[in-house]
């Protein structure tokens, strides 16, 4: 299999019809992609690297943004994945009604595990999620996804306290004081709230490794990758961190 220095386009998208041979010959440029018609299988997500999964997702992301986005076929989705699925990744994202994992990585039904809360902090319950996403079902990546002008953020900042909110805005305040910030550090700079944001990513990475053996076990063999993103509510770019 290609490595990540691939060119050609392995989103799931282009694998949709093609048998693992079809996909060898597919990375030589010998087929055109194909419609999107379907959720992916199990024999298409299996041959596809934990690389050529980041690339799907960042590629998705590309067609987001130039509102290329591929025409998903949501019922035919459902239908094809109604016996059984197999996502490529697993994504814990935010909250925020700004930053759909799916939409933003152009992805459609049964392509994605995804999990959702302020903050995009780490629990004892989205680590057994994501334990089972990736040693159960078989995903290849957990990917990390914080975005700017993040609410929760600028709350852990500010010190805000508010019934069971407390608790989680302090899983995102050692973010706070590890981040390496000259200007302003207050919840009204966005700079400050967003480098906040990029260090609690990596915090929550951190997190996932130490409080996981099953997923630490999972990326030391190479079975799986862990990955940093940030989303830009202001132009819809998904960058790595």
């Amino acid at each position: 299999m290609c490595d990540k220095n691939c060119s050609f386009d392995l989103s799931k998208r282009h694998l949709l019809k093609l048998s693992a041979g079809a996909v060898a010959f597919a990375a030589v440029g010998g087929l055109p992609s194909v419609s999107y018609a379907a959720s992916l299988t199990k024999e298409e997500r299996d041959a596809m690297t934990p690389d050529q999964v980041i690339k799907s997702l960042l590629d998705g992301n590309q067609r987001f943004i130039k509102g290329e986005g591929v025409e998903h076929d949501y019922l035919a989705q459902q239908r094809t994945s109604q016996q059984g699925q197999y996502p490529s990744a697993v994504i814990l994202s935010c909250i925020d009604s700004r930053a759909p994992a799916e939409i933003v990585l152009d992805a459609g039904i049964g392509e994605l595990f995804n999990s959702r809360v302020a903050g995009n902090v780490s629990n004892s319950d989205i680590l057994g999620s994501m334990e089972f996403a990736t040693a159960v079902a078989g995903a290849k990546v957990i990917m990390v996804m914080g975005h700017t002008k993040c609410g929760a953020v600028q709350g852990a900042i500010a010190n805000v306290e508010m019934g069971n909110l407390t608790s989680l805005l302090d899983k995102i305040k050692s973010a706070v004081g590890k981040t390496k910030f000259d200007g302003e550090r207050t919840p009204e700079n966005y700079a400050f709230v967003d480098a906040v944001a990029k260090t609690n990513v990596q915090l929550t990475l951190d997190e996932i490794r130490k409080n996981s053996e099953t997923i630490r076990d999972l990326e030391t063999k190479g079975t799986i990758k862990l990955v940093g993103v940030m989303y830009d509510i202001s132009n819809g770019k998904v960058e790595l961190l």
